[in-house]
C-alpha cells in the first residue's frame, strides 16, 4: 500500500501537465530530433534575461554550484536543475529510510513514487523562487516586479520538468538532467579553453612577461588555449604592443581562477580515470532458454549507478548552501547566534555578489576552486579533508540506497533477465536463484562504485579543472552513457528478439 504522503501527493499528479509514454516504438531518428529540440529550448532559457531584474546587482546564492546546476545567473535557468534533483534526493531519502512505505515492484506504486517526485519538484520550485526573491537576490523588488519573477522562474520550472520528462519517457535519448549538465558544463569546458574576449589586465612590463607589481597583467587572454596562441604569436613579434611573451611555467601555473596548463592537464586526466572506471566490470554469462546455442552475457559495471550519486550530494550541498545564506543574512548577519552559525558562517563579496562561506558546516561543503583557491586558506587542511570525507560516504550512501529504488536491484534484474528469456548456464530457471546469485555481484559493486565515483569527484575539486571538478567527472560519464546508448539503439535498430531483450535490461 503507498503512503499516506505519496496519496496525499496523488491528487496534484492528477491536475499537472504530463508528457505521455510513446504508444509506438519511437524511432532512432525521431529521439535524435526530440533530443534536439529539448536542449536548443534549454540553451535559449540559458540565455534569456529574467524580465524586470538587473543581474548585476543583489546576491548570487548558486555561484558554487552553477556548472553542476545547469543554471545560469539572471536567466529564465536561474535554479536549473536544482528542483528536480532536490525531489529526487528527498523522495530517495524518504523511501530509503522507510519513512513513506513503496512497493517498487509494483508498477503502480512506482508510478505514483515518480508522479510525487514530479509534483515535489514543482513546490520546490515555487519555494526556491519565493526564497529567492525574499533573499534580494536580485535587490529589492517592488510587489509588481516580484510577482513577474516568480511567475517566470515557476513557469520555466514547469517548462524543464515536462522537458527532462519528455526526454526520460522515450521519445528523447538519456534524461533531460543529464543532458542539462552535460551541455552546461561542456560550454564551460570550452569557454575556459578558448575565451579571448577577457585578458589578464593592461599588458607586462617586466621580467618574462610579468610585471611584479601586478603579477597578473599579462594582457594575455583567459581561455588558456587562447592565451598559448597569443603568447607563441608574441614570440614571434606578432601584437608585441600587448607586451612580450611569457615563459612557459607562468602558463602553467597562471594566479588566481585563471585556466591554466595545470588545470587543463587535471582536465584531461579526469577524462581518462572516467573512462577507465566506466569499462571496468564483472560479466555474467547468459543464455537464451528458446535458442540454447545463443549465449550473451551481462555486465555489471564498477559505476552501477553512475552519476547519480554524486549529483545527489551536489543537490544536497547546494540546498545547505542556498537555505544557510538565508538563514544567515535573515537571522544571523552579525554571528551572535552561536547554533546558527554552526550551519554557516558567510560574508559577501562586493565585486562579484557571491556569499562567501567563512565557517561553520556551510564552509567545508563549498566544492574547493582548486589548490590555488586554497592558498589564501588557513584552515585549507581541515576544509579539503572534510569535504574529502563527506563527499565519499554521501556518494557510497546514495549508491546503495539508489539501487533499491531505480528498478536495478537483484530481484529487479533477475525478473527483467527472465522475462526478456535469458537463464543462467548452470542454475536453474528461478528467479529466486537468478536473485541470489546477483546478491553477490550488485550490492557489492555499487558501493564500491559510489566510493571510487566519490573519491574521484572529490579529487577533481580539489586539484582544480577547468570549470568544475565534479563537473568535469559528470560530463565524461555522461557523455559516455549517451555514446552507449546511440550504440545500442543502433544495434536494436538490427533486429532480432534475444538482441532486443538484453537491450533493455542494459
Amino acid at each position: 500500500m503507498p503512503s499516506t504522503f505519496l496519496k496525499a501527493l496523488s491528487p496534484f499528479v492528477r491536475i499537472l501537465p504530463e508528457v505521455k509514454v510513446p504508444d509506438r516504438k519511437v524511432s532512432f531518428r525521431e529521439k535524435i530530433v526530440w533530443t534536439a529540440i529539448v536542449l536548443i529550448i534549454f540553451l535559449i532559457m540559458s540565455h534569456m534575461p529574467l524580465y524586470g531584474v538587473d543581474r548585476t546587482v543583489g546576491t548570487d546564492y548558486l555561484w558554487a554550484m552553477r556548472v553542476i546546476l545547469a543554471s545560469t545567473r539572471g536567466t529564465l535557468m536561474e535554479l536549473g536543475i536544482g528542483p528536480i534533483v532536490t525531489a529526487g534526493l528527498v523522495m530517495q531519502l524518504l523511501s530509503g529510510s522507510k519513512i513513506i512505505s513503496v512497493d517498487f515492484g509494483n508498477p503502480e506504486d512506482r508510478a505514483l513514487f515518480t508522479g510525487g517526485q514530479k509534483v515535489l519538484a514543482l513546490f520546490m520550485t515555487a519555494f526556491q523562487s519565493i526564497a529567492y526573491i525574499a533573499g534580494n537576490a536580485y535587490g529589492v523588488l517592488e510587489p509588481v516586479a516580484a510577482l513577474l519573477v516568480f511567475l517566470q522562474l515557476l513557469i520555466s520550472g514547469i517548462i524543464v520538468i515536462l522537458m527532462d520528462e519528455l526526454v526520460q519517457k522515450g521519445w528523447g535519448l538519456g534524461s533531460g538532467v543529464s543532458l542539462f549538465i552535460m551541455t552546461n558544463v561542456a560550454g564551460q569546458v570550452l569557454w575556459n579553453m578558448l575565451d579571448f574576449t577577457q585578458v589578464e589586465g593592461p599588458g607586462p612590463t617586466g621580467y618574462a612577461g610579468v610585471d611584479p607589481a601586478n603579477p597578473t597583467d599579462t594582457g594575455l587572454p583567459n581561455g588558456i588555449i587562447a592565451a598559448i596562441l597569443s603568447n607563441i604569436l608574441r614570440a614571434f613579434g606578432i601584437g608585441t604592443a600587448a607586451g612580450p611573451a611569457v615563459d612557459a611555467g607562468w602558463l602553467f601555473l597562471r594566479n588566481g581562477f585563471t585556466p591554466s596548463l595545470f588545470s587543463m592537464l587535471i582536465t584531461f586526466s579526469i577524462f581518462g580515470a572516467v573512462i577507465y572506471l566506466e569499462s571496468v566490470r564483472v560479466e555474467i554469462p547468459l543464455q537464451y532458454a528458446k535458442y540454447r546455442g545463443m549465449k550473451a552475457r551481462y555486465p555489471i559495471k564498477l559505476l552501477y549507478t553512475s552519476n547519480i550519486p554524486v549529483i545527489l550530494a551536489q543537490a544536497l550541498y547546494a540546498n545547505v548552501l542556498f537555505f544557510g545564506q538565508m538563514i544567515w543574512s535573515a537571522f544571523n548577519s552579525d554571528n551572535s547566534n552561536p547554533f546558527l552559525s554552526w550551519i554557516g558562517v558567510f560574508h559577501k563579496d562586493a565585486e562579484s555578489g557571491r556569499m562567501i562561506a567563512d565557517g561553520g558546516l556551510a564552509r567545508y561543503i563549498t566544492p574547493p576552486q582548486g589548490l590555488f583557491s586554497l592558498r589564501g586558506e588557513a584552515d585549507w587542511l581541515p576544509h579539503v579533508v572534510i569535504y574529502f570525507v563527506l563527499m565519499i560516504l554521501l556518494c557510497w550512501g546514495f549508491s546503495k540506497v539508489w539501487v533499491d529504488i531505480s528498478g536495478i536491484a537483484p530481484r529487479d534484474v533477475s525478473r527483467q533477465l527472465l522475462n526478456s528469456g535469458y537463464m543462467v548456464p548452470g542454475f536453474r530457471t528461478s528467479e529466486k536463484v537468478m536473485e541470489r546469485l546477483l546478491e553477490r555481484y550488485i550490492p557489492v559493486v555499487a558501493g564500491l562504485g559510489g566510493f571510487l565515483i566519490g573519491v574521484l569527484a572529490a579529487t577533481a575539486d580539489v586539484m582544480g579543472a577547468l570549470a568544475s571538478g565534479t563537473g568535469i567527472l559528470l560530463m565524461v560519464s555522461i557523455i559516455k552513457q549517451y555514446w552507449e546508448k546511440i550504440a545500442k539503439e543502433q544495434l536494436a535498430g538490427m533486429g532480432g528478439e534475444g538482441v532486443a531483450g538484453l537491450l533493455g535490461i542494459l
